[in-house]
């Protein structure tokens, strides 16, 4: 591999990861297809390099998050349990549902995310003194740059934030994605919390899920550093711009970005549904 196709291959992820950091979902939504559309890399080692590069970059602005105090761990953690069940009920249920079914379908679940993400509604903002919730340990507060102020939120309605996570392994599984794209619409309608809570606290739990994946794909032996080595760097670097850029975007421009992207890929997979690919990947 020549150091041209390195630099190549770590702008590529670097921009990949700025635009996953920011949107809070995995990078490997967006690095898959540049890897496959823009390099004569196979789709296999697509795949492999970008679940590394998603560990890369969910640790590369996880610091960031985690300092300025948006990432709530303690929601993270009780999510993640659903969408690691909801992941394995998938894998079992890989080659029984129709592939061009589940794009269509996952097609019209974006539509539906991106729909409930520009719809404006009340954030509920409240004194952790007073509030009066269900779930008090997984309350959380943040400081807002925008307002200058710290904001309190509640968190309510867990069921259903547990139903829709558990959804969203399952069809992450089924697809083969980062269900990052699903997970912060969940915890953005179920759990009504801020959206930029929301974008770090999915960041986090991307990481713990890649985690695994990558440790199977080790086992396998199907790790190549030279590929992997370039888009790692780069995920990093992407990722501690996209977490600078979350942190300082007002809340109101990025929900309509996170509503274009949803968009974006939402007619991406209508297409795959009907037999439509870009790139070449199958």
């Amino acid at each position: 591999m020549t150091a041209t196709f390195a630099l190549w291959l770590l702008t590529l992820s670097m921009g990949a990861s700025i635009l996953g950091g920011v949107l809070g979902m995995a990078s490997g939504i967006f690095i898959v297809p540049a890897l496959v559309t823009f390099t004569n890399l196979d789709l296999r080692s697509a795949i492999v390099a970008s679940i590394i590069s998603v560990i890369a970059c969910s640790c590369g602005s996880a610091a960031p998050f985690l300092r300025e105090r948006l990432t709530n761990v303690r929601i993270a953690i009780v999510l993640e349990v659903a969408t690691t069940t909801g992941a394995l009920t998938g894998v079992f249920l890989m080659g029984i549902v129709p592939v061009g079914t589940l794009y269509i379908l996952f097609s019209a679940i974006l539509l539906l995310s991106a729909r409930q993400m520009v719809t404006r509604r009340i954030e509920r903002p409240a004194s952790i003194e007073t509030a009066a919730t269900r779930w008090p340990a997984l309350d959380g507060r943040y400081p807002d740059r925008e307002r200058g102020q710290e904001v309190h939120y509640r968190i309510d309605r867990l069921g259903l934030a547990l139903g829709l996570m558990y959804g969203a392994g399952l069809i992450s599984a089924l697809l083969g994605i980062g269900s990052g794209v699903l997970k912060i619409p969940a915890m953005d309608s179920a759990l009504r919390l801020p959206i930029k809570v929301s974008s770090a606290t999915s960041n986090f739990m991307i990481g713990v899920t890649a985690a695994a994946s990558g440790a199977a794909y080790l086992a396998r032996g199907l790790v190549r550093p030279a590929i992997i080595g370039p888009v790692a760097l780069g995920s990093v670097a992407g990722a501690a711009v996209g977490a600078w850029l979350l942190i300082r975007l007002p809340a109101a421009r990025l929900r309509l970005l996170f509503a274009a992207v949803l968009i974006l890929l939402a007619v991406q997979m209508g297409l795959a549904g009907f037999g439509v690919r870009f790139g070449g990947s199958g």
